[in-house]
């Protein structure tokens, strides 16, 4: 009994012992896992801030393009600059930056297609010249290789049959074309008619018409 006695003492030690022991174990914190969870937790953490920084920058970026495109904008067109005294300590909206600029490119618009008419009329006066230049040296070396010829056959009366045939086919096509309503009217008539019947051509037809036909009565 003494040595049964014993046996269940040890037991007893040995039990509270393991059972101090585990407690012991369950109470200790597992350091790894804590770790790698709070490491995992920071990294998350850390790309979402990058990703937002990106996007911050990004943005910020767009906002500066724009910012200077409109700051361009009114540097370059000439309407930005001048402003209603009712808003001149304001800045211009944006609104009204892109109004001036599309009314600044309408008017260049128009003003080009100006430019081109313009150049297109003194290209027409210059080949009028051009066409007058080689009938005077038609005319010049018609003297020089004959000086002699015609020599005071031509009276006045010829010539006033020239000048009067050549302005009775303007004043034909002058009446017909002119309308003498208004004087508005008939300014915008007249230039119609210059453009129409006065071209250097047409009237180089009817100088020749002219002349063949009074060289035809005189022959």
């Amino acid at each position: 009994p003494a040595l049964f006695m014993e046996n269940a003492r040890k037991g007893s030690i040995v039990s509270r012992a393991n059972s101090i022991g585990s407690t012991s174990a369950s109470s200790v914190p597992n350091t790894d896992d804590e770790d790698s969870d709070y490491h995992q937790e920071s990294f998350k953490e850390s790309y979402k801030d990058q990703r937002r920084r990106a996007h911050t920058q990004a943005e910020q970026k767009r906002r500066d393009a724009i910012k200077k495109g409109y700051n361009d904008l009114q540097a370059i067109v000439p309407t930005c600059e001048q402003q209603d005294f009712s808003i001149s300590s304001q800045k211009l909206s944006k609104a009204i930056v892109l109004q001036k600029t599309i009314d600044y490119i309408q008017f260049l618009h128009k003003e080009k297609k100006k430019q081109e008419e313009e150049v297109s009329t003194l290209r027409k006066d210059v080949m009028a010249l051009k066409i007058m230049k080689v009938n005077y040296e038609q005319i010049v070396k018609a003297h020089q290789d004959n000086p002699n010829e015609g020599k005071n056959q031509i009276s006045d009366e010829v010539k006033f049959n020239v000048f009067q045939g050549i302005m009775d086919s303007l004043f034909q096509s002058f009446n017909a074309s002119v309308s003498v309503t208004s004087f508005q009217e008939l300014s915008a008539c007249v230039f119609s008619w210059i453009e129409e019947h006065c071209k250097p051509q047409t009237l180089q037809d009817i100088v020749f018409g002219v002349l063949h036909k009074v060289k035809s009565q005189l022959y």
